[in-house]
């Protein structure tokens, strides 16, 4: 890159990272962040004119001043080069590697070299790299070949940077270190090294089953995988090979999804648990609650199966929310306090597992989760909230030990009102009907951005009142009460069953757990959908499914409400090939009682 084509950045710049996180409009990254990362390697090069807050021009200056950069090819087993950025530190003293494969974006390893330079200042050597495919076209930064999505290519990808790293930087410990599609692969990787060579994982917002990620209760996470689509860097044409645009259409059509799922499992770490607890790798997990690429569940189910030395930090917002900011340009005069701790305490997991520095790290409890929205808020301008006091993490021995109880609310007819109630004894007999196939007020949010704006302290509002009763269904407890302030610390997956029947042979069900305040505005806990095919029409069939796992305060006074309905904007739904609106029945029967189960901790 020419000078001319290098932004400034300017405090300003900062400042959006650090209030506007990652993500930037659509499903882009944050020019702020894209911009900082440009400047950082310009600045590095020793471009003159690079205009940079006297916070990074130091960072840059200590970098010049005890490290060497680099910007090589990797060449793969069959002959792709791999883009990658290397930071060598100048001393002869023996350092571990930091091996940071990028993540599922059009710039491949650039956004993140902000934490490249933090981790050299802390002792790491460093090796970033953009995994096969990923990137514009003719960006330095791209790599060639194929995409694999995390598949055995990716293994051997990763095992060849190793051996460069080896080679070139001579360390004496590795580490892998993964934000998102990097963060699969970082586990993939240390689980199939055949020499073993991987001594610590960060993986952040991270995946436990692609297969179930992506595909799960018979239903299809359709914008998630067209955003993955669309975020290469280039066409599908181009950018997957015959086979992968093939199943990739496949998924997106519903055809022949056995195969996308054995592809999918084939690209999950759980898969390979085994391997990582007979390696005894140290792995380090994130996630979120509203996460709408790769959901929470999936992730605990791993985690439990882990039995190496593990850490699960699950925190408030969406994909890359919590992460991005400390990743991609966080410096001094935080916008909120705790804004720094998700890279913080992942950067403090590698330096006693590679550096060997005595820190709390073996002290740490498996499990640190934030419950969603205790934090403290005050409006600014323009409309939003700024957070003055962090939300509350609560730590646990393990992922099991967040629910202690279980509490079931029963669903019954329509009341006076047109809607349900969630009660403390079964009924049965009832049902209730609605309009099928339309897009309704209840929506698990907006693919990367509410969670996002969550984080930052500006949870979405929803208005029970106004949801569209004659395309979904609602029950509600009345107002709870309970000691102190809180009426029910709901902490884990709420289950919910229900018997359903159709006008059609099948039929999407979603369920959304609401907490309703006193003047009616909600927000939402969370969601899962299912879907339930070869029905028989106008026949009963009981269901039943998990919920996306939760941490969450209901307040005294607030109600829990449950909604039902047939479409959301980010997955598949039965019907959508039919002309028209189809009707959906719920109902209750003897021995099978619709009920929701809360989770309690």
């Amino acid at each position: 890159m020419t000078s001319d084509q290098t932004p400034s950045v300017t405090n300003a710049t900062l400042t959006d990272i650090a209030t506007n996180g990652f993500w930037g409009p659509g499903h882009s990254v944050n020019q702020a962040v894209v911009d900082v990362s440009r400047a950082l390697l310009a600045a590095t090069q020793g471009e003159e004119g690079v205009e940079l807050p006297p916070e990074l021009s130091e960072l840059v200056a200590e970098v010049q001043r005890i490290a060497t950069t680099a910007f090589p090819r990797i060449v793969a087993h069959d002959g792709v080069r791999l883009s990658a950025f290397s930071i060598k530190l100048k001393d002869d003293a023996p350092h571990p590697v930091v091996i940071v494969p990028a993540g599922w974006n059009p710039f491949g390893w650039l956004p993140f070299l902000y934490a490249y330079f933090k981790l050299a200042q802390r002792g790491y050597h460093v090796l970033a790299y953009s995994p096969r495919g990923i990137g514009i076209k003719d960006w330095p930064s791209t790599s060639e070949g194929f995409i694999d999505v995390a598949g055995p290519n990716d293994w051997a990808d990763g095992s060849a940077v190793i051996d460069y790293a080896q080679e070139s930087l001579e360390p004496s410990r590795i580490g892998f270190l993964g934000e998102s599609y990097g963060s699969g692969i970082s586990q993939l990787v240390a689980a199939h090294d055949p020499a073993a060579r991987v001594s610590a994982v960060v993986a952040l917002s991270t995946w436990g089953n692609l297969a179930t990620s992506l595909y799960n209760n018979g239903t299809r996470h359709l914008e998630a995988v067209q955003a993955l689509i669309d975020f290469t860097g280039g066409p599908l044409e181009e950018k997957f090979d015959e086979g992968t645009q093939q199943l990739l259409k496949d998924f997106l059509s519903g055809r022949d999804l056995d195969e996308v799922v054995a592809w999918g499992t084939e690209r999950s770490p759980e898969a390979y648990v085994d391997q990582t607890n007979a390696r005894g790798i140290p792995t380090f997990i994130s996630n979120t609650w509203h996460e709408t690429l790769f959901p929470v569940n999936p992730v605990t189910d791993l985690f439990e199966r882990l039995t190496v030395p593990k850490r699960l930090n699950l925190w408030i917002g969406d994909h890359g929310a919590p992460e991005g900011p400390g990743l991609a340009g966080l410096v001094t005069g935080l916008p909120f306090p705790g804004l720094a701790v998700p890279t913080r305490e992942a950067y403090e997991w590698l330096d006693h597992h590679l550096l060997g520095v005595d820190n709390e790290v073996p002290n740490w409890p498996a499990v640190n989760s934030q419950s969603m929205f205790t934090y403290q808020t005050v409006a600014i301008p323009g409309g939003t909230n700024l957070i003055t006091v962090p939300a509350r993490r609560e730590t646990y021995a393990s992922w099991h030990e967040v629910t202690t109880g279980r509490e079931d609310w029963y669903l019954t007819g329509a009341g006076d009102t047109g809607d349900g109630a969630l009660t403390d004894k079964p009924t049965v007999g009832w049902s209730r009907d609605f309009a099928a196939g339309a897009l309704t007020s209840s929506v698990a949010g907006e693919l990367l951005k509410t969670g996002q704006r969550e984080w930052f302290g500006n949870p979405d509002p929803y208005e029970l009142a106004k949801f569209e009763r004659d395309q979904l269904l609602v029950w509600s407890t009345d107002p709870l009460t309970g000691s102190g302030e809180v009426a029910r610390r709901i902490r884990g997956t709420a289950t919910v069953q229900l018997t359903v029947r159709s006008s059609t042979d099948a039929a999407t069900v979603i369920a959304y757990l609401y907490d309703v305040a006193p003047d009616g505005t909600a927000r939402i806990i969370t969601h899962e959908p299912l879907t339930v095919t070869d029905l028989t029409p106008k026949v009963n069939t009981t269901v039943t499914w998990r919920l996306q796992a939760a941490s969450y305060d209901l307040p005294v006074g607030h109600r829990l409400a449950l909604v039902i309905n047939s479409r959301d904007p980010l997955y598949s739904y039965a019907g959508s090939d039919l002309p028209a609106l189809t009707t959906t029945t719920i109902t209750s029967v003897s021995g099978s009682e619709a009920r929701l189960e809360l989770p309690l901790g």
